[in-house]
């Protein structure tokens, strides 16, 4: 498109897309820093992509301690980000795990005790609530055990998107939407990425296109690498309207997000201003398999967990707010280098937990292509283990 190569070329108008060219334009002024760009097949913030929606969950519980403490980060740089924006995309209402012994006997089995174990060991604190507790603080709620983690909540989507773009096109990122890559070629340390809106010289590439990553990785000459991702969703989804009368239990000042992950069963309340319903999924949770409860269905858990919500209008979730989730077969992060190329980096296989990491994955894949290297220990995210 010019005659001086870009310095980075992100391929994937996604968050994790966007937020990589933030990263790599945030310490510098618009005038001094890289030049870099991102060319996205659709539209940025497009209702066909994985990142488009209205909230998703931000959380540090996890089983495994390296997710926890990259959660972590992420919810500082979200904190860092909000700051140099000016603009706040947290719903700070808290993260709980529930369990009810009716439901998964052994509570020193499920996820919100092991999980919390693990916040523990690493000095996170949480504050649990049993029978009598969760009957005293969310009377709307059966359950037995609810650990709650005060820093998660909830990250706006919509504002996300709209202030990643807005900040970088005033710090001169350029975004090229509607661009398909058609060839990619590499010649003394610069590649050079043919699309549909001209041609690219770039002195790093970054890859962060979804589930149409291996399509651009098949046009890297003497590639080896091919992702093994798999799509998946929601197996059911509901939106649910409280009556006039409760619906004030339900708003993200008193209810947290929630999660059952033993049964599969998560939970976003109401966000005044971004969604007038209570959001509840089930799904098979990758972190740890469901096994057979009574819990089958979203109706099972309102019957079994949330009776007052009977009474509440409720709706299949048929438009875009669904979480879209890129499987990887060993259940971990693809990102870092590929293997043998150069300046080229790949971020994908975000295994349906990947939005709150959003920062996180831009710092790194950022540091990566424009400062050769990153502080984060990403070695078991490797990309060359696919290989």
């Amino acid at each position: 498109m010019t005659n001086e190569p870009l310095d980075l070329l992100v391929i994937g108008g996604g968050v994790m897309g966007l937020f990589t060219a933030y990263q790599a334009t945030h310490q510098a002024s618009q005038h001094a820093g890289p030049r870099v760009a991102v060319i996205e097949t659709g539209e940025i913030g497009d209702p066909l992509t994985a990142s488009f929606g209205r909230t998703r969950s931000y959380r540090r519980d996890y089983l495994d301690a390296g997710y926890t403490r990259f959660a972590d980060e992420a919810i500082r740089l979200w904190t860092e980000f909000e700051t140099a924006t000016q603009t706040p995309v947290l719903v700070r209402c808290g993260c709980m795990n529930i369990a009810a012994t009716a439901i998964t006997p052994d509570l020193d089995r499920t996820y919100a005790t092991l999980s919390t174990q693990v916040l523990n060991r690493l000095g996170i604190g949480v504050t649990s609530y049993d029978t009598a507790g969760v009957a005293e603080h969310y009377p709307y709620l059966k359950a037995d055990l609810a650990d709650l983690d005060p820093a998660g909540g909830l990250v706006d989507l919509r504002t996300v998107t709209r202030t990643l773009r807005q900040s970088l096109e005033q710090r001169g990122v350029a975004l090229h939407e509607h661009t398909r890559t058609t060839a990619i070629t590499q010649l003394d340390g610069i590649t050079r990425v043919t699309t549909s809106s001209g041609i690219f010289e770039t002195r790093a590439l970054v890859i962060t296109a979804g589930h149409g990553t291996n399509g651009v990785l098949d046009l890297l000459p003497g590639n080896q690498l091919r992702v093994p991702i798999t799509k998946d969703r929601p197996s059911e989804a509901k939106y649910f309207h409280p009556t006039p009368e409760t619906r004030h239990l339900y708003t993200s000042d008193r209810m947290p997000v929630m999660a059952y992950l033993d049964t599969g069963i998560y939970l976003h309340p109401i966000v005044e201003g971004v969604i007038d319903a209570v959001k509840i999924g089930f799904y098979n949770p990758p972190d740890m398999p469901r096994g057979t409860t009574s819990i089958n269905s979203v109706g099972d858990f309102v019957e079994q967990c949330m009776p007052g919500l009977l009474e509440a209008e409720s709706e299949p979730v048929t438009d875009v707010d669904q979480c879209d989730y890129d499987l990887v077969a060993d259940d971990d992060f693809v990102l870092g280098a590929v293997p043998g190329l150069g300046n080229v980096f790949v971020g994908v296989g975000w295994r349906g937990t990947g939005y709150k990491y959003a920062p996180w994955v831009g710092r790194v894949l950022a540091e990566l292509s424009c400062q050769e290297g990153t502080v984060y220990d990403i070695a078991r995210f490797s990309p060359a283990r696919l290989i």
